[in-house]
């Protein structure tokens, strides 16, 4: 009966694939699946920014969780560079720092850009692997710069390439590895060689998943399109 209470004391933990800026997919994923702000555990994958005009809002409520491991996507750190500097990267605007810096017209909240700035490389729990884009499994994590962790697509390609009638062959040393950054084919999340892929293309015409890590119960949001009517994402 002890153990019962300290799991209800705990709550559950939950990975969430790149929002992009759409708080309205956020909230769905959030709303599906029951998630307690007080108790439960949201581990980001990151690209909370840039695409969808709703970047400001998605910080917004993922302040509100009380335990929320925010890891960093290549987005943020784009994002983050404008808001200390206000000088515009090309290519971040034209891959969806456009809607971000246009959704930040009347001002940057200090705690935005710090929510951001507090963001971590990529996270270890029990055996479990979380960052953005992906690592190299020959080497330690320590010795592997950020630029790896925000960009580096090969693990995700691997999956991707894997025959999933074989016997499986486990990719990592990790007990399960999630990254997001690559989106997926279809819009829903891919496992293969003890990886799991959760860009399920909310940056662009897909959905917004969110999964709980013990269980693998996943919870989507609608196509995000259907939810911003007569936008399109600038990702």
């Amino acid at each position: 009966m002890q153990q019962f209470y300290f799991f209800m004391a705990m709550g559950r933990t939950f990975v969430i694939g790149d929002i992009h800026g759409a708080h309205r997919a956020l909230v769905q994923c959030l709303q599906r699946a029951g998630f307690d702000y007080n108790r439960d555990h949201l581990i980001s994958l990151g690209d909370v920014c840039d695409g969808w005009p709703d970047t400001p809002a998605c910080i917004e409520e993922l302040t509100k969780i009380k335990n929320l491991t925010y890891v960093l996507g290549n987005h943020d750190v784009w994002t983050l560079e404008w808001m200390q500097t206000r000088e515009a990267d090309e290519l971040w605007l034209d891959q969806g720092g456009e809607a971000t810096l246009n959704s930040y017209r009347s001002g940057v909240p200090m705690h935005h850009v710090q929510f951001l700035d507090n963001g971590v490389p990529y996270h270890l729990d029990n055996g479990r692997l979380f960052v953005h884009a992906g690592f190299d499994p020959k080497m330690p994590l320590e010795t592997q710069g950020l630029e790896t962790f925000l960009w580096d697509r090969n693990l995700a390609y691997l999956v991707l390439e894997m025959d999933q009638r074989t016997k499986p062959v486990k990719l990592t040393s990790f007990d399960e590895v999630y990254i997001g950054h690559t989106p997926v084919p279809a819009n829903v999340p891919v496992f293969a060689g003890g990886v799991w892929l959760m860009d399920t293309g909310a940056g662009w015409s897909g959905v917004l998943t969110m999964m709980d890590i013990n269980t693998k119960e996943t919870f989507y949001s609608d196509p995000v399109p259907m939810l911003y009517p007569g936008v399109q994402a600038r990702k």
